[in-house]
């Protein structure tokens, strides 16, 4: 039953279908299941409910279905589960809820679900689990939370979860796991990739004995400890951090050695072993400068053993300043939310991570961090900070993460980061910049992998090669700000650019010219900025290498049939939601497609959008898209309308003969969204006899070859009525 209008599930809705065994209600607008709307199916074992619009579970909405073993409610809007709505599901073995709009997870939320082996929750904004969130789920072996907001691993809930064995924490942003935080006594598999974590507790995973595979690729961590586990452990990815090959990676190196582990990843510095593969640094390569700390405390510990036992008192004493906090053995301090109004001084010279969020600085004069060259991650956010004075950072050569964030910032200084040019990740988000951060203030990190911007005040990118002194940037994300131009060139070149966050901004046109050379771009976004018209070829700098292009909720009124030229079988995902789009542009080409969106457009359902129903129809896509016009069929999904029925080939264009402009419309006229056009019929068969077409290939939408109409069965434009146009240029990109 896939692909209907169905609306809503009433009360005993199957009633008079006992004996089914698989239903299948895919994409048909469902916005709710009320209780006792599946009561009666007892035989059921497989029901599909993904990509509707349900956003409530009721407490019966699943009554009755005591056979049920496969339930998958992806796509949907469901942010609230109300108790017991499982309840009666004892019999279920895999329940999906991803790509939903879950928050959080209250007590019990799957009580009942006695048998179920695999719970899938990614794609949530899950940012909180109560405690007692999975209780009584004795059988569940698989748990995704991959994609969430998870700030902290959530140990007292997932103790609960004794059968556990295989885990997916990744893409959440916690920054760090600490002592005994994974305690589960089944688990084998533990992913945490992708994710900001910076520093790992060497005791995080001891209580969890079986942990064979363990994955923490794609993280901020500069240093790892030799953890304290079991011997199962047989691989232990850390692909993609920033790992320092030093000295202080001994441990884990021998650890490794001696338990047969499995070493993923390369280092990242010192430079003559970048790219080295970890499994195949030697030991004697691990090797600190002449002063570094570790070289200290060992000098420290050979002269306890020459004294009497009483020498270990000197450790206590580690230094620290008074209102702060200092972790000897992970080498954390941390002065967060405690009133200083000047930056503290006199932390240990270990120090890795320095947390001084929450305070009330104004002012960061120059030196202001003496002593601690070794600190790779510093937290300054939420510190009110006015102004930057020139080397304000200065002697800090390890630092590679520098937060920022949410201060009252109007403008850098060039010398901003003179002295710490280690910086990979900076965040200045939430602050007041009026202005992109100048060619002499970026020139003193080099290495600069990711640039946070969001929610400035910057209304211009200018001039032309703003990012030629950062040539290995990777993210830029400069969202919600007031971007209203960005002049040719100037994110040109960026070679190694990944994401490019610009939505909500100001922009009135595609910035077509802003890229140069940016082989790599996979991902583009360009939502909530007030573009009404994308021009042909608007994409064609990127389209080579562009995965993933967001263009929802524009207001976008119209676009070319050749707006998306140049793309192919490589873009995966594209957004048109919350458009004002009526007609399409052509598609065809985009045969590597596994993600659409184009709810909330009003299309136009005549037998010019007949190439798209056929493509969709053709498609394994699930899209929502609904008619606007004629107003007869409003709010009815296009794949259910009954006008292309009476559509042939000779009076429906194909994409390729779309009747879109390709120039932008003409400005100054009143749109006119009240008057729908009437319905484009098909000719009379009395008076046009058109030859018989050979039937067009399935799954081969490329190969329908366009068919013109004969000229007196063509629509008069006069009474079709003239669309408005909407000024606007194409331009940059």
């Amino acid at each position: 039953m896939k692909r209907n209008n169905l609306g809503e599930l009433p009360k005993n809705a199957f009633k008079h279908t006992p004996y089914l065994t698989h239903l299948n209600l895919q994409g048909c607008s469902i916005q709710s299941v009320r209780e006792g709307a599946l009561r009666g199916l007892s035989r059921l074992v497989h029901l599909d409910l993904t990509s509707n619009n349900i956003d409530i579970l009721y407490q019966e909405s699943f009554d009755g279905l005591s056979s049920l073993k496969q339930l998958y409610l992806d796509r949907n809007r469901i942010e609230e589960i109300h108790p017991g709505a499982f309840a009666a599901l004892n019999s279920v073995n895999l329940l999906s809820l991803s790509h939903n709009q879950l928050v959080y997870l209250p007590n019990m939320a799957f009580q009942g679900m006695l048998n179920i082996q695999w719970l899938r929750l990614s794609h949530n904004s899950l940012n909180n689990l109560a405690t007692e969130a999975f209780a009584g789920l004795l059988a569940l072996t698989h748990l995704n939370l991959d994609h969430n907001e998870l700030q902290y691993f959530p140990t007292k809930t997932m103790t609960r979860l004794m059968e556990l064995t295989h885990l997916d924490m990744s893409f959440n942003p916690m920054t760090y796991l600490v002592e005994e935080s994974v305690s589960m006594p089944k688990l084998t598999h533990l992913s945490l990739h992708h994710m900001a974590l910076q520093d790992l507790s060497e005791s995080a995973l001891s209580l969890s004995p079986h942990i064979s595979h363990l994955d923490l690729s794609y993280n901020q961590l500069p240093y790892i400890q030799a953890l304290k586990m079991s011997s199962q452990l047989t691989s232990l990815n850390l692909t993609g951090n920033p790992i320092r090959c030093t000295c202080l990676l001994q441990g884990l190196k021998m650890w490794a050695l001696s338990s047969g582990i499995k070493l993923y990843g390369t280092c990242a510095w010192p430079p003559h072993l970048s790219d080295e593969p970890l499994q195949n640094v030697q030991e004697q390569d691990l090797r600190c400068r002449p002063h570094d700390v570790i070289e200290k405390e060992g000098k420290e510990e050979e002269g306890v053993q020459e004294k009497s036992v009483p020498a270990a008192k000197p450790k206590k004493k580690s230094k620290c300043p008074n209102n702060c906090h200092c972790e000897g053995a992970v080498q954390h301090a941390t002065c967060e939310d405690l009133g200083h109004t000047k930056v503290p001084t006199g932390f240990p010279g270990n120090t890795l991570l320095l947390d001084m969020r929450g305070n009330h600085f104004h002012f960061l004069p120059s030196n202001s961090f003496p002593g601690v060259p070794e600190v790779v991650s510093l937290h300054l956010d939420s510190c009110t900070i006015h102004e930057i004075e020139g080397g304000a950072f200065r002697g800090m050569k390890g630092l590679m993460y520098l937060y920022l964030s949410n201060n009252q910032l109007s403008s850098l200084d060039t010398k901003t980061f003179e002295g710490a040019h280690e910086i990979m990740y900076l965040h200045l988000e939430g602050n007041k910049l009026t202005r992109f951060p100048s060619s002499d203030t970026l020139a003193h990190i080099p290495k600069l992998l990711e640039l946070h911007l969001e929610r400035n005040l910057i209304a211009k990118l200018e001039p032309s090669g703003l990012l030629s002194p950062v040539p290995q940037l990777s993210g830029l994300y400069l969202n919600n700000n007031i971007i209203t131009s960005i002049v040719p060139k100037a994110l040109d070149p960026a070679p190694e650019l990944d994401v490019l966050h610009l939505e909500d901004n100001a922009l009135t046109e595609v910035p077509s010219d802003a890229l140069g050379h940016a082989p790599l771009l996979s991902e583009l976004r360009l939502s909530g900025n007030p573009i009404r018209w994308i021009g042909p070829r608007a994409f064609r700098v990127v389209a080579e290498s562009l995965k993933h292009l967001h263009i929802d909720r524009m207001s976008l009124q119209k676009m070319s049939a050749r707006s998306l030229a140049g793309f192919g079988p490589g873009l995966l995902s594209l957004s048109l939601e919350e458009n004002q789009l009526e007609e399409l542009p052509d598609l065809s080409p985009l045969t590597g497609l596994q993600y659409l969106t184009l709810n909330k457009n009003p299309l136009m359902c005549d037998c010019k959008l007949l190439p798209f129903y056929r493509w969709l129809k053709n498609s394994s896509l699930r899209v929502e898209a609904v008619c606007g016009y004629p107003s007869e069929l409003r709010g009815q999904s296009v794949m259910e309308a009954a006008i292309f029925k009476n559509c042939s080939g000779e009076n429906a264009h194909s994409f390729h003969e779309t009747s879109i402009p390709t120039k932008a419309p003409t400005p100054n006229k009143p749109m006119q969204t009240t008057k729908a056009r009437p319905v484009q019929s098909a000719p009379n068969p009395k008076q046009v006899k058109p030859k018989k077409k050979a039937a067009p290939k399935k799954n081969e939408f490329d190969e329908l070859k366009p068919v013109r109409a004969l000229k007196k069965n063509r629509p008069n434009k006069k009474k079709r009525g003239m669309r408005p146009r909407i000024k606007s240029s194409m331009k940059k990109h």
